[in-house]
């Protein structure tokens, strides 16, 4: 008796980066790719309408909905497909959102083609599939955790380095503009700095935030 085929979903908002992922992922004779999608929202849409064991979610799209958010969304149901992030970013502000989100695994879209089906089958089994140099980043936060930021941390600072005042981050986070303080008076010693300029040029040199 044949094993039935990993049913998959391409969320990306790039059309040649959807066509590359479904020619190398047709290759694979256990893969069937179902659909492929331009957003984040209709990627929420179909993967809760079932059909899918495995949703490839990008980070970034064009529309209003991250895929951090979208992961959350999609794994907050019932009986829900897995979420492999497939991104070219690989931040600390990135990586912990899609994490915490549910994200089953995290794969960077230089990875080899051989790699990412080994990922896809991993997820689909229920399994972490974290990249080498992701695992190592995590690794590297759980080896230093009184200078790692927090996942809040991250968050803040990433919105500092996008030119958000403090006014701002307390309406975007739904936070109180005390505790928005407090995030950056944490985030100052750890990073061993005492501006918001200097913050941002430290978080990015080491990988924390993106630019």
């Amino acid at each position: 008796m044949t094993a039935s085929p990993v049913r998959l979903l391409l969320a990306d908002d790039h059309p040649v980066v959807r066509a590359g992922l479904r020619a190398v992922l047709e290759t694979e004779p256990d893969f069937e790719v179902v659909a492929d999608v331009p957003t984040a929202e209709r990627a929420v849409e179909l993967a809760a309408g079932g059909g899918f064991d495995v949703v490839l979610m990008d980070l970034q799209f064009g529309g209003r909905m991250l895929g951090s958010q979208a992961t959350a969304a999609i794994t907050a149901r019932p009986d829900a497909p897995r979420v492999l992030v497939l991104t070219t970013y690989d931040t600390d502000a990135d990586i912990l959102a899609a994490i915490e989100a549910g994200a089953t695994g995290y794969l960077l879209k230089d990875a080899p083609p051989e790699e990412l089906a080994a990922a896809v089958r991993t997820a689909a089994a229920g399994k972490s599939a974290l990249a080498p140099t992701i695992a190592l980043r995590l690794m590297d936060r759980m080896r230093t955790p009184a200078t790692a930021l927090s996942r809040r941390e991250t968050e803040v600072l990433q919105l500092v380095a996008d030119g958000l005042s403090n006014a701002a981050i307390s309406k975007r986070l739904f936070l109180s503009q005390a505790t928005v303080k407090s995030h950056l008076v944490h985030i100052y010693a750890k990073l061993g700095v005492a501006s918001r300029t200097s913050a941002v040029a430290a978080a990015t040199a080491q990988g924390l935030i993106r630019r």
